[in-house]
C-alpha cells in the first residue's frame, strides 16, 4: 500500500507540473497573438492613412 500511495502522489505532482507547463504555453501563445494583432493593426492604419492623402 505504501508504494501505491507514493505512486499516486508522484502522479499528482506530475499532473500539477503538466498543468503549469500548459498554462505557461497558453500565455505565451496569447502574448504572440496580441503582438501579431497589434502589428497588423498598425500596418492597416498606416495603409489607410497613406491611401487617404
Amino acid at each position: 500500500m505504501n508504494g501505491a500511495g507514493r505512486d499516486k502522489e508522484r502522479d499528482r505532482e506530475i499532473a500539477r507540473n503538466e498543468e503549469k507547463r500548459q498554462t505557461i504555453g497558453a500565455v505565451r501563445v496569447s502574448g504572440w497573438a496580441i503582438v501579431f494583432t497589434i502589428i497588423v493593426a498598425v500596418i492597416v492604419v498606416g495603409l489607410v492613412l497613406f491611401l487617404r492623402r
